[in-house]
């Protein structure tokens, strides 16, 4: 028999969620249905609304959630109704040449679920799952290789941002740049990805920490999750990092904005022979733009990082064992606690760049 939840439901490009109804289906085989605690609000939502990343619609976006398995359909093994999980939205297949040569959060299969109706519409119209989660909804159905079980000890609600900011962030840091204790770090743009990869620059002993933004409110938040020092974006941003870093400019800077100028600011913020790690998702009219003189002389690498470059069943539980820890903080991260009602407004706050993780908490 089919299930009807509540949802937010995008209907076209740019224009706000019509909070309504899905039809959910049983669960075919190798799918699960999984009752949604809570789902963080992340910026790539906002640019699957509005066309920055490409997505069919009808669509119930969020890819950042946790939950309670509640059905399975057949053929599902490793999970049962009851058990507590986080969804991943980039599943590997863990059979294509990338999976097979350790970069499964390149997985040239981990979109296949986004591509196909998930669900209806009350009026039958085939409905869509943003990035295959659909986790702005009451409840979902996922691929089952689409979980990974959430660890004891952390929060079901707040383990919603391991899916996407926690391990995007702390994976850039500790995956991608591999950063060491004693290198510097700036971290440009404090969203949800931003603080977390400021967690992930003090658990690997970064110092100094100087984190970025172009909003001087959210020093304080900054400060509070790892950064030894705050500096506003602008002209006289390099200068300002050289001061800090003995005028050479630090070893990995990490750009967190999704935006070109993000880009130019956190290159120009690396020291000669430095490295500069781009974590968030630009739009393809937005290029950026580099002298061959400067690429020579500088001798910086320029990478990009997707998820984290992260494996989750392998690191979720290495971040739940840092959450127990005390090493990270998610309560902090999550500025904003909010009812799927409000999601509009959450929307709102991250074009206005305001805040760091809204939080839907579902009943």
């Amino acid at each position: 028999m089919s299930t009807t939840v509540r949802a937010a439901v995008f209907t076209g490009l740019g224009e706000p969620p019509h909070i309504g109804e899905v039809v959910l289906p049983d669960p075919g085989p190798g799918q699960v249905r999984v009752r949604l605690a809570a789902a963080g609000v992340c910026h790539s939502d906002l640019s699957l609304s509005n066309g920055t990343l490409p997505q069919p619609l009808p669509a119930v976006l969020g890819h950042e959630g946790a939950g309670t398995v509640e059905a399975t359909g057949p053929d599902v093994d490793g999970v049962s109704p009851g058990q507590q999980v986080i969804l991943n939205w980039a599943p590997p297949c863990r059979s294509c040449w990338f999976c097979e040569h350790g970069e499964p959060y390149l997985c040239e299969r981990s979109s296949a679920a986004a591509q196909r109706p998930y669900a209806a519409l009350p009026d039958g119209t085939p409905a869509y799952a943003g990035l295959g989660t659909g986790a702005f909804a009451e409840a979902t159905i996922v691929p089952a290789h689409a979980l990974v079980p959430l660890p004891e000890g952390v929060d079901i609600g707040a383990a919603a941002l391991l899916g996407c900011a926690v391990l995007t962030g702390w994976g850039a840091v500790t995956n991608s740049a591999r950063v060491r204790p004693g290198e510097s770090v700036a971290v440009v743009g404090l969203g949800g990805v931003g603080l977390a990869t400021l967690q992930g620059a003090r658990l690997a002993g970064a110092d100094p920490v100087i984190a970025i933004d172009v909003s001087d409110a959210k020093e304080e938040l900054a400060r509070g999750l790892g950064a030894t020092h705050f500096a506003t974006a602008g002209r006289s941003l390099g200068a300002e990092v050289r001061e800090l870093t003995g005028g050479r400019g630090v070893d990995h800077a990490f750009e967190a904005a999704g935006s070109s100028a993000a880009i130019r600011s956190a290159w120009s913020a690396t020291r000669r022979g430095g490295t500069t790690t781009v974590v968030g998702v630009g739009a393809k009219d937005d290029p950026v733009s580099f002298s061959a003189l400067e690429l020579f002389h500088f001798a910086r690498t320029l990478r990009g990082c997707v998820y984290g470059s992260a494996d989750p069943e392998r690191d979720i539980p290495v971040l739940t064992r840092h959450i127990r820890d005390g090493g990270i903080d998610l309560a902090t991260m999550v500025t904003d606690e909010i009812g799927l009602d409000d999601l509009p407004a959450a929307f709102e706050r991250l074009r206005e760049g305001k805040g760091g993780r809204s939080l839907i908490r579902f009943d």
